[in-house]
């Protein structure tokens, strides 16, 4: 699946786009935000990351869709579908540093929000924050998601438990 936009192209992981993901997300100032537990983000990482979703592409009912946030043809992000349960999915996205206010994420939430609901059939879409990430809470309320409350202690980063503001929208 492919949604095109003026700034951006959302797309399907495929092969060669290893280097510049490494490349985009191997900022500690990115990865602090993510689940990803190790930095820095190296080549083999992105190696593993494009295999797994090259993988689940190819399933039926695939646990995970992913989309690239391709620009100038490099991973400039992504927005993924990370867990989806029936009618619902937990939505995570990241994008490089030198991408970011200027509006690239928030409307590729919007656009990923919109596949999920109108081609997935999702009744309910919801993301994890922490609660330093006050740039990514923002995102998601131009989004349309709604602040839902904090749960605490909810996520294991390192060997630090970490609260997470819940947000959600619901179709």
């Amino acid at each position: 699946m492919i949604i095109k936009s003026k700034q951006f192209i959302l797309r399907p992981f495929k092969k060669g786009d290893e280097f510049s993901l490494a490349k985009n997300i191997n900022d500690i100032k990115v990865i602090r935000n993510t689940l990803i537990p190790f930095f820095p983000y190296t080549l083999k990482h992105a190696k593993d990351w494009v295999k797994k979703n090259l993988k689940e592409d190819k399933k039926k009912k695939p646990e995970m869709i992913n989309f690239v946030i391709d620009i100038n043809e490099e991973v400039a992000g992504s927005v993924w579908f990370a867990t989806i349960e029936g009618y619902m999915a937990e939505i995570d996205y990241w994008l490089a540093r030198k991408y970011w206010n200027k509006g690239i994420m928030t409307k590729a939430i919007k656009l990923v929000t919109k596949f999920g609901f109108d081609k997935l059939g999702f009744k309910r879409i919801y993301g994890y924050v922490f609660p330093f990430n006050k740039s990514s809470m923002r995102v998601l309320e131009k989004a349309g998601y709604k602040f839902e409350g904090i749960l605490r202690k909810n996520t294991k980063k390192g060997n630090r438990f970490i609260d997470d503001h819940l947000f959600a929208k619901v179709k």
